[in-house]
């Protein structure tokens, strides 16, 4: 897996999360940092230094790039040249106020245009022990592929929850009323739509050696996907980001934008 760290410098939470990540991967990591002009140059190789001496405990051959220009654009710019498998970067915003509001931050961005899936470094930065995949019930192989493939880069005992979110705003057709209240094992045992869906989920990671626990919560889907990232004290969110057509994609979008605004914890951004 060839991985991408984009970053600015402190706290350089994008490259420690790099390091946990880009320890067992077949190729070394490239880590880019995106200046405005030529200026500033020097301080951009410092960045590098330093984000080159966290790495090197962890992961050799480190790869260094600066690129010139908005950091956004230069960082999917990157993302796509270089054919990467997973871009990381760190949730900082962006100086000026209009950017900000119409646009959003780098990382936003970043997750919306790069061609791989992306990490959203944010918060303490901890080795991963415990994930949280959040399955909406679309592209389910996509989440469990990407999964299987993060754990097996990160290696040791990884402990993940797949949660699913009943809520009355996206029960589908087949969904009734007594299950947006049911439990987990309830859900399963009357072969409900969501029962399905978290045992094909539980089946496929099965397949790939990885043993996850099923989890339903009741209740709007962003607020009860941070309620249980707190509760539990999960190291990594992985959610899913959905290409529909229309107001489909634009509401499914605000979700995850949601998620990656309001969670203290990393977001690994599937796609």
């Amino acid at each position: 897996m060839h991985v991408l760290i984009a970053t600015s410098g402190p706290p350089y939470s994008d490259v420690r999360l790099g390091a946990e990540v880009a320890r067992c991967a077949d190729r070394p990591p490239m880590v880019l940092t995106v200046i405005g002009d030529e200026g500033e140059r020097p301080q951009a190789s410092a960045i590098l230094a330093h984000a080159c001496e966290l790495l090197s405990p962890q992961v050799q051959g480190v790869q260094t790039r600066i690129r010139v220009g908005h950091p956004a654009e230069e960082i999917v710019r990157e993302a796509e040249e270089g054919g990467y498998d997973l871009a990381i970067v760190a949730d900082k915003r962006d100086r000026g106020w209009v950017t900000r509001f119409f646009l959003g931050s780098t990382a936003q961005r970043v997750v919306e245009y790069a061609p791989c899936p992306v990490i959203v470094a944010k918060g303490e930065i901890s080795p991963i022990r415990r994930i949280l995949l959040c399955d909406s019930g679309a592209d389910s192989s996509v989440l469990v592929s990407h999964i299987a493939q993060l754990v097996d880069l990160i290696g040791g005992e990884i402990d993940v929850t797949v949660l699913h979110v009943m809520s009355q705003m996206s029960a589908g057709p087949g969904v009734v009323g007594k299950q947006l209240r049911a439990s987990t094992e309830e859900l399963v045992q009357q072969d409900s739509p969501e029962g399905e869906l978290l045992l094909r989920d539980i089946h496929m990671l099965d397949d790939l050696n990885v043993h996850p626990r099923p989890k339903v919560r009741h209740g709007l889907v962003v607020e009860e996907v941070l309620a249980e990232a707190r509760s539990q004290d999960y190291d990594l969110i992985v959610i899913g980001a959905h290409r529909g057509e229309g107001w489909h994609r634009i509401l499914l979008d605000d979700l995850a934008r949601q998620i990656i605004q309001k969670t203290g914890r990393p977001v690994f951004v599937a796609k």
